[in-house]
C-alpha cells in the first residue's frame, strides 16, 4: 500500500494528464455526430477524382432542399382554400323575409300582386343562397377554385360564383328592374337589403391544415438507383443529378453504418482518430513546449478550449447547421497566442479543427476557410493591450472568411446570381463575436491564474502600488530597473521575442532590495558602502538574499508566475564574484556555494534577455570616463562570461540572437553616455 501511495505521489503530474486525455476523448467521442464516415470526398462542381463509382446497394435519389421548398412553395401558390356554408343563416333570411313582406305590403300603395311580388323576393333570395353570401374581403381571383362545404359535403366551384355582400343592393336591383314588380322595388329592394345574411366564411383551418396534410404527402425521393449501376465515371463534374445521388448514397451509407451490429466498431475507429489527435498535442507540448506541458493547469486551460469549441460546434450543426460559420473559432489562436505563443496557437487550431471536420458539411470547404482565417490571425493579432490591434485583425480575418466563400461559390456554381449575399452577414457577425475574445482573456486570467499581454501592459504601470512602494524605499534600484527595462524591451523587439514581458519582469526583478535598501550601492547617499562593515559570507547572502525576498513579496502581491519566473532567474547560479574575492583574500580560501545565487538558470528568450541587460546596466556604472571602446569591450566580456558559465544552456536563444542583443545593448549605451567624436584642441 505504501508503495502504491509513492507511485502516485511520485506520477501525480503524469497521472493526471492521463485522466485529462481520456475524459476530453470520451467527451469528443460523445458529442460526434452519430453516424458512420463516408469514405469519398467530393464537392459541387469539382471532377470526380476517384475510380468509376458503382451502387453497392439499392438506394433512392433523394431530392435537394432546393426542389422540394420549390414544390411547397408551388403547393401554396395552388392551394384551393375551404369556405363553411351556414345553412341556419340561410333558413333565417328567408323567414326574416316573409315576416317583414307580410307585416308591411300595402297592395293600395304598391300596385303590384302582392303573390308575385313575394314569389319575386324568394326567387331572389333562392339565387343568392344557391352558393352562399360572403361578406368577409378575400384576394382570391375570381377564377380561383375553392371548396364550399355544406355540413359533411364538399363542392368545388369558382369564387366568383359566391355572392359578395358588397354588391348585393346592385344585383336586387337589376334583379326588380327586369320583372313585372317595378312599383314595389323601393319596397322589395329595402326588405331584401335588410333580411339577406353573409352564410360563407373562410375556414383557414380546414385550408391549413389540408396544405399541410399536401406538403406531408411530398414524396422525397426523385427516383431509385439499383445495385451495380454506375453512379458517377471518373473525371466527371459532381453537379447536378450526379451530385444529389453521391448526397444520397453518403446519406443511406452514413445512417446504415451507424448500427447496433457494428456501433462499438465505428466508436473504436472514432476513439483512435480522437486519441491520435490528443496524442499529437501532448507530444508536440513536451517536446517545444516543456514548461507549459509540466505545468497542468495551462494543460489543462487548452484542452478545456479544444472541447469547447467542440461542442459549440456541435450544438450548432444539430440545430441551425446554416449558421455553422458565425461561430467564431478564430478566438481559440487568439486566446492561446495572447497566453502562450503563435506557433502553439496555430497548432491547436488546426488540430481543434481536424476534430471539428467529422462533425460540419462541406468539410473541405469548412477546413480551408477555418486553417486560412486561423492562419491569418495569428500573423496579424498582436499586441492586444493596443485596442485598435484587435479591430484590424478582426476586420482583416472577417475579409479573408468573405474573400474565400465567395471563391468557394464560383467554383461551385459558375455563377454569382445565385449567391445569397446575406450569407455573408454571417462572417460579419462572427467578426463581432470574436472581439469579445478581449473580455473573454480578462476571464480567463481570473479563473486559470495565466497572464496576458493585458495584464502585463497594467503591470508595466509605474504608479502601481508595488512600483511606487519600490521608487519610495529603493529610488536608486527603481532608476536601474526602469533602465533594464528599457535595454531589455529594445533587445526582445529586435530578436522577435515578447517585449512587453521582458518590460514587466525586468520592472520587478529587483523588488527583494526594498528590504534593507541601503545596503545596496544604488541607494546609498554616500560613498560608504554599508555591505563593507560585515563579513564577506554575511555580505553575500544580504545581496543573494534579495531574489528570495523579492519572490516573497511578489508572491504575497500576487504577481504571475511568468513574472516570479524573472525575479528568479535574472542572477541564474551566478557568483556574487566581489565578496568571494575578498573572502578569498581574507581566508585564503573560499567555498563557492556560500557566494553562488541558487539560480534556476533563466529558461527562456525572455530571461535570458533580462540576466543580460541586468549584468550590463549594473556593470556600466563603474565604468569611468566611458569610451564607446570600453563600451564595446566589457558587454563583450559580461555576456560572453554568462556564456562560458553556461547561464544560457537551458535558454531557447541562438548565437545569433546573443550577438544581436549584444549590438543593441551597445547602442543603447552609447545613448546613455551620449559619446561623441573627440575634437582637437
Amino acid at each position: 500500500m505504501k508503495n502504491v501511495f509513492v507511485f502516485l505521489t511520485k506520477n501525480q503530474s503524469l497521472i493526471y494528464k492521463v485522466f485529462l486525455y481520456l475524459l476530453a476523448t470520451v467527451l469528443v467521442i460523445y458529442l460526434l455526430p452519430k453516424g458512420g464516415l463516408f469514405k469519398y470526398d467530393f464537392q459541387k462542381g469539382k471532377p470526380w477524382q476517384y475510380e468509376n463509382l458503382y451502387a453497392p446497394f439499392d438506394f433512392t435519389i433523394k431530392k435537394d432542399q432546393a426542389t422540394i421548398d420549390q414544390e411547397i412553395e408551388d403547393l401554396r401558390s395552388n392551394a384551393i382554400p375551404y369556405f363553411d356554408y351556414d345553412a341556419e343563416l340561410r333558413d333565417k333570411a328567408i323567414q326574416n323575409f316573409t315576416s317583414l313582406f307580410e307585416r308591411n305590403y300595402n297592395d293600395t300603395l304598391l300596385g303590384t300582386s302582392k303573390e308575385v311580388t313575394r314569389e319575386l323576393g324568394l326567387n331572389i333570395i333562392s339565387t343568392l343562397y344557391n352558393n352562399g353570401v360572403i361578406g368577409e374581403e378575400h384576394s382570391f381571383e375570381g377564377s380561383q377554385v375553392v371548396y364550399l362545404k355544406k355540413g359533411s359535403e364538399v363542392s368545388e366551384l369558382l369564387y366568383s360564383q359566391i355572392f359578395q355582400e358588397s354588391k348585393l343592393s346592385e344585383y336586387i336591383q337589376k334583379r326588380i328592374e327586369a320583372s313585372d314588380s317595378k312599383d314595389a322595388q323601393a319596397f322589395l329592394q329595402q326588405v331584401l337589403v335588410s333580411t339577406v345574411l353573409p352564410n360563407v366564411t373562410y375556414n383557414a383551418r380546414l385550408t391549413e391544415s389540408s396544405l399541410e396534410s399536401e406538403i406531408d404527402d411530398i414524396n422525397p425521393n426523385s427516383g431509385i438507383i439499383e445495385k451495380g449501376a454506375r453512379i458517377i465515371a471518373k473525371g466527371e463534374v459532381v453537379e447536378g443529378e450526379k451530385f444529389q445521388s453521391l448526397i444520397s448514397l453518403q446519406s443511406k451509407y452514413q445512417s446504415d453504418v451507424w448500427s447496433k451490429s457494428n456501433y462499438y466498431w465505428v466508436v473504436l475507429g472514432y476513439s483512435m482518430l480522437v486519441s491520435l489527435v490528443f496524442i499529437m498535442l501532448f507530444l508536440f507540448l513536451r517536446k517545444y513546449r516543456s514548461e507549459i506541458y509540466s505545468n497542468n493547469t495551462k494543460v489543462s486551460f487548452i484542452f478545456f478550449n479544444i472541447i469547447l469549441m467542440v461542442f459549440i460546434t456541435t450544438m450548432m450543426v444539430k440545430y441551425e447547421v446554416e449558421y455553422v460559420y458565425v461561430i467564431p473559432l478564430c478566438i481559440l489562436p487568439i486566446i492561446l497566442k495572447s497566453f502562450f505563443d503563435a506557433r502553439l496557437g496555430l497548432f491547436v487550431h488546426v488540430l481543434t479543427l481536424m476534430l471539428l471536420g467529422f462533425i460540419v458539411p462541406n468539410s473541405f470547404e469548412f477546413l480551408f476557410l477555418q486553417i486560412i482565417a486561423g492562419i491569418v490571425t495569428i500573423l496579424t493579432v498582436s499586441e492586444l493591450y493596443k485596442r485598435a490591434n484587435l479591430f484590424i485583425s478582426v476586420g482583416q480575418i472577417t475579409m479573408v472568411y468573405i474573400i474565400g466563400y465567395f471563391a468557394f461559390f464560383i467554383i461551385q456554381e459558375g455563377d454569382i446570381q445565385l449567391i445569397e449575399w446575406e450569407n455573408f452577414l454571417y462572417f460579419v457577425l462572427c467578426g463581432l463575436i470574436t472581439l469579445f475574445a478581449f473580455p473573454l482573456i480578462y476571464i480567463y486570467e481570473k479563473i486559470f491564474g495565466l497572464v496576458s499581454e493585458v495584464s502585463l501592459l497594467e503591470l508595466s504601470n509605474t504608479n502601481s502600488v508595488l512600483l511606487k512602494e519600490l521608487s519610495n524605499k529603493a529610488p536608486g534600484t527603481f532608476h536601474h530597473s526602469l533602465n533594464v527595462a528599457n535595454l531589455g524591451e529594445a533587445a526582445a523587439n529586435e530578436i522577435g521575442a515578447n517585449s512587453m514581458l521582458v518590460r514587466v519582469g525586468a520592472l520587478y526583478h529587483d523588488i527583494g532590495k526594498m528590504i534593507n535598501a541601503s545596503y545596496f550601492t544604488e541607494n546609498q547617499m554616500n560613498s560608504i558602502n554599508t555591505l563593507e562593515e560585515f563579513a564577506p559570507k554575511e555580505s553575500a547572502k544580504i545581496v543573494i538574499d534579495h531574489v528570495i525576498r523579492g519572490i516573497e513579496i511578489a508572491r504575497k502581491n500576487n504577481l504571475p508566475d511568468r513574472v516570479v519566473d524573472f525575479i528568479r532567474t535574472h542572477h541564474g547560479t551566478s557568483l556574487v564574484y566581489y565578496f568571494y574575492k575578498k573572502e578569498l583574500d581574507l581566508n585564503g580560501e573560499a567555498n563557492e556555494e556560500d557566494f553562488r545565487y541558487p539560480g534556476p538558470k533563466p529558461f527562456s528568450k525572455e530571461t535570458a534577455i533580462l540576466m543580460m541587460a541586468d549584468s550590463v546596466e549594473a556593470a556600466s556604472k563603474s565604468l569611468k570616463e566611458p569610451t564607446a571602446a570600453k563600451i564595446d569591450e566589457f558587454v563583450e566580456n559580461i555576456i560572453n562570461k554568462q556564456m562560458e558559465q553556461g547561464q544560457f544552456i537551458n535558454a531557447n536563444i541562438t548565437f545569433k540572437e546573443i550577438e544581436i542583443i549584444k549590438k543593441i545593448l551597445k547602442k543603447k549605451l552609447h545613448n546613455i553616455y551620449h559619446l561623441r567624436v573627440e575634437y582637437p584642441e
